[in-house]
């Protein structure tokens, strides 16, 4: 692995393709350049058959030039360095600052290939590829490129550090409603970039984060605790609070205020045995009707035809039999 640092002191961690890999990136691009250029020759042979042996060459030079050389250069040039042998193998041609290429480093390493690559049928390119530390062929060398691996395995990806064991509910009480989303997306960026920085440039931003972050909340760290470790639990609390209020509210749309949905009341068993009623439905004490309700006349069925009552005149419901008699 290679570690290129920037100006702004980030480790850039380059992964130099080995030569087999590139071997099979250009044995495929070799073999679909000779496809394109004897097809492209038969049509052009077809097409000069009446002119003569000198115009019939340098045609023949042209297309040549135009496909095997030319036509390496176009494709890195507007793939931003990447020709299909290289994309089937997950490779990619870079500066060596890790910058994509341009037109001039494609041409650089178009013009070498032909000499590397053609004219001694790759023995040169595998030497130096053997010899240099990064796998690279003179081409690479003279164009100031370095061909590097895509496909990087998942398990070797950088991830937020884990929540140190020691911090665990140490933050339960923080209040976190003044710290911006700007915030906590900064501060995963950091996290999830700990091990590109410099030492000092990262003891610095978690530094500036944590300071931030004790402005917002108006409770300082303890002194024991680093900046990186304090930021993590931090996040990791946040993520909690953040479970326990989706587990607590399934139904929720929104804070409470903001138009949110909350969930329907259950109904259950009242103190009388009876079910309770939903939240917000207004109730109506037994045996007196509300204003306005229609009551029908004694003697009639549920379905017979009531008229409006006014319910100071109607009449008491009849009191509930329990079967004690009350005291004399």
């Amino acid at each position: 692995m290679s570690e290129h640092v920037t100006g702004d002191a980030v480790v850039l961690e380059l992964r130099p393709a080995r030569l087999p890999s590139r071997a099979l990136a250009v044995a495929i691009d070799t073999v679909l350049l000779w496809v394109v250029f004897f097809v492209l020759t038969l049509v052009l042979t077809l097409s000069t058959v009446m002119l003569d042996e000198a115009a019939r060459a340098a045609v023949a030079v042209a297309s040549f030039l135009l496909v095997l050389v030319g036509g390496p250069v176009a494709v890195e040039t507007l793939s931003r360095g990447r020709s299909l042998g290289k994309l089937a193998c997950g490779l990619r041609v870079v500066r060596e600052d890790g910058g994509p290429i341009r037109f001039r480093h494609a041409l650089v390493r178009g013009a070498m290939g032909v000499v590397e690559l053609l004219l001694t049928f790759g023995v040169v390119a595998a030497i130096s590829s053997l010899v240099s530390a990064r796998g690279r062929r003179l081409g690479d060398v003279f164009a100031g490129t370095l061909v590097v691996r895509e496909r990087v395995p998942a398990d070797r990806s950088r991830a937020m550090p884990p929540l140190p064991p020691w911090l665990a509910g140490r933050f339960t009480q923080l209040d976190l409603s003044a710290v911006p989303d700007e915030f906590w997306f900064a501060a995963r960026q950091y996290l999830s970039r700990l091990h590109q920085l410099d030492p000092d440039v990262r003891q610095a931003l978690g530094t500036q984060l944590a300071g931030e972050l004790v402005a917002r909340t108006a409770v300082s760290p303890p002194e024991e605790v680093p900046p990186a470790a304090y930021l993590a639990a931090v996040l990791h609390e946040r993520r909690e609070r953040e479970a326990r209020r989706m587990r607590a509210a399934p139904y929720a749309v929104g804070p409470a205020g903001d138009g949110g949905l909350s969930a329907p009341a259950p109904a259950g068993p009242g103190p009388t045995g009876g079910p309770t009623a939903g939240r917000g439905v207004p109730t109506v004490p037994p045996g007196r009707p509300s204003a306005g309700a229609v009551v029908s006349a004694p003697g009639r069925g549920a379905g017979a035809t009531g008229l409006p009552i006014d319910p100071e005149k109607a009449p008491d419901a009849p009191a509930p039999r329990t079967g004690f008699a009350p005291p004399a």
